[in-house]
């Protein structure tokens, strides 16, 4: 069965990862295991959740915009810096280029409690901005005992008082699925960032000059995001 991805211009398969495989995901450029996205003539892959992954989202990081799947970075520099765990990034990102607010993928959907072993206490994600906090500035995280930058995201026990661990230390787990759009619109396009049998898909084009990236919607991508964004009359922008 093939599939259709935005971001790529060929249909791609699915596969079935072997153990002694070292594939690396285009999506998030980490390592792939079971079933993934490929098209081996490009050498392109995909995870299932970075395939699946949906074209917007309303996170409650950023409330002020949705946040959009970006197959490429938004800057000329080729690259991001992650707002949730603050390491760079080159490929997929869920960004505002308004506000310039980026996230990995995987980071965008971090479970908002987890469970560690090295705690007792449920542990809740913390995205909040605590520059100004200065109960937080000389924090290091109570796993790896590096610094937790106060800029960042991260895991905190409501028990114990400055109980606070990085994302990344905290867990590897994702939860596809949180933050879908709750006005309707994802009902007019459940394919948004899905790979899609047999159909047309967005693209995605990286301009030669200035390493900005243009994300082409279909219009009733267009018309539901520009609704999200508070404008009365989207219908005539698009």
């Amino acid at each position: 069965m093939e599939y259709k991805h935005f971001s790529h211009e060929h249909k791609l398969s699915m596969y079935q990862v072997q153990p002694e495989q070292q594939l690396r995901c285009s999506g998030c450029n980490k390592f792939c295991d079971k079933t993934i996205y490929a098209c081996w003539h490009c050498k392109f892959f995909l995870h299932e959740h970075c395939g699946n992954a949906t074209r917007y989202i309303r996170h409650p990081f950023h409330t002020a915009h949705p946040l959009i799947l970006s197959p490429y970075p938004t800057y000329p520099s080729n690259c991001f810096l992650c707002n949730a765990c603050g390491i760079t990034g080159t490929r997929f990102s869920y960004c505002c280029a308004l506000c310039e607010v980026d996230l990995h993928v995987n980071c965008a959907f971090l479970p908002p409690k987890v469970t560690h072993k090295a705690h007792p206490h449920e542990l809740v994600l913390n995205h909040s901005n605590r520059t100004r906090d200065q109960n937080v500035t000389n924090q290091v995280c109570k796993i790896c005992r590096k610094s937790l930058d106060c800029k960042h995201w991260w895991y905190e026990c409501g028990v114990c008082a400055n109980y606070g661990v990085h994302t990344l230390c905290a867990t590897a787990e994702i939860k596809m699925g949180l933050y879908q759009m709750d006005d309707g619109s994802d009902n007019e396009s459940s394919d948004q960032g899905a790979p899609v049998a047999q159909q047309a898909a967005p693209t995605a084009q990286q301009g030669p000059s200035d390493g900005q990236v243009q994300v082409e919607l279909t219009p009733q991508e267009a018309l539901a995001l520009l609704h999200l964004m508070g404008l009365s009359n989207a219908a005539s922008y698009v």
